[in-house]
């Protein structure tokens, strides 16, 4: 089995720096979830965005049904989505996904995106997805402070460990630390070779907080949601940067994006719907890439964004402008 390194939070708590994530993982969910354990994975991250918690949670009982695991073991994500940022909201709905996963407690919870939408009820639309039942994008007035609050008091009752935010900005992390009494343990944000994101990363270091990269390979995850902007972009395990280095290595492209990535201290959450692709993602810290190939890859950045919401709803919820 794979040594995963593992990474301190500023509370103390560890995670390991590879982790299995679990967006758009629609098929055979539970037997996905079941046999990345079986190959290694203790991290699994999940949101009420992606639809199948309900699924990742059978997997995960399976795995501790049979020994392989204990639940202390693993460390189980979910992410609070935009419908959900008014303080009454958010221990219901968090209650709901742990009941949906089987568990007791969240090692990590995410604000998802730090924009709060109308409150669609999940029985009448689940996923609730980014519109109102009307098809419209209606922002509520829950601030990130309000909202930020009752996450602390989610940890204040045992419903988790720690909490942590996701496609946050440094402006809005700075204005979060003063009045956090409970600080975000991790910050989860897109990054890859394209969008590297350095000065954000630099200043989370300096305030104590992990930074988890999502979408480690660019432009794939979305080519197959049929983004112009994704089809449009060169591949990332395509680019001769990328294969130079991986042959060099006797590695594979995506393994070098990975390594890329922990190199630099950053925490990753790649998917694979495949057991090999599962164990070639969490062997991607078993090599060393040389400092010149870490910068020869950042010197790729383009400052690409693939996830934005202005792209896929109509101009609006500029969160990255």
């Amino acid at each position: 089995m794979v040594n995963v390194p593992k990474l301190k939070l500023n509370n103390g708590n560890e995670i390991p720096q590879v982790g299995f994530g679990l967006w758009k993982v629609t098929e055979n969910t539970a037997d996905v979830v079941y046999n990345a354990i079986k190959s290694g994975y203790r991290l699994f991250d999940g949101a009420f965005d992606y639809g199948n918690e309900k699924e990742a949670g059978v997997g995960v009982k399976r795995a501790i049904d049979e020994g392989i695991v204990k639940r202390e073991d693993l460390v189980i994500v979910s992410k609070l989505w935009n419908t959900f940022h008014e303080k009454e909201r958010v221990e219901p709905i968090t209650r709901e996904q742990l009941k949906w996963w089987g568990i007791d407690y969240f090692d990590i919870f995410y604000i998802h995106f730090p924009v709060a939408l109308e409150y669609v009820d999940p029985k009448d639309s689940y996923p609730s997805g980014w519109h109102t039942l009307d098809g419209k994008v209606r922002q509520s007035k829950a601030s990130i402070q309000e909202t930020w609050q009752a996450m602390e008091h989610l940890v204040d009752i045992g419903l988790a460990k720690s909490i942590a935010i996701s496609n946050f900005q440094g402006s809005l992390v700075i204005d979060l630390l003063r009045y956090a009494r409970i600080r975000p343990g991790i910050l989860q944000v897109e990054i890859h070779p394209y969008l590297v994101q350095e000065e954000l990363v630099q200043f989370a270091k300096s305030e104590g907080i992990v930074v988890t990269a999502y979408s480690s390979f660019g432009p794939q995850s979305f080519v197959e949601l049929d983004w112009d902007k994704a089809i449009k972009c060169p591949r990332l395990i395509e680019h001769p940067v990328i294969t130079e280095i991986a042959s060099k290595h006797n590695k594979t492209p995506a393994q070098v994006l990975l390594r890329w990535a922990t190199q630099r201290g950053l925490a990753i959450i790649p998917k694979a719907n495949h057991p090999a692709r599962a164990h070639e993602n969490l062997d991607s810290v078993s090599f060393d890439l040389q400092p010149e190939e870490v910068q020869a890859i950042s010197n790729l950045n383009k400052n690409i964004r693939f996830n934005n919401p202005p792209d896929y709803l109509d101009k609006t919820l500029y969160i990255f402008a």
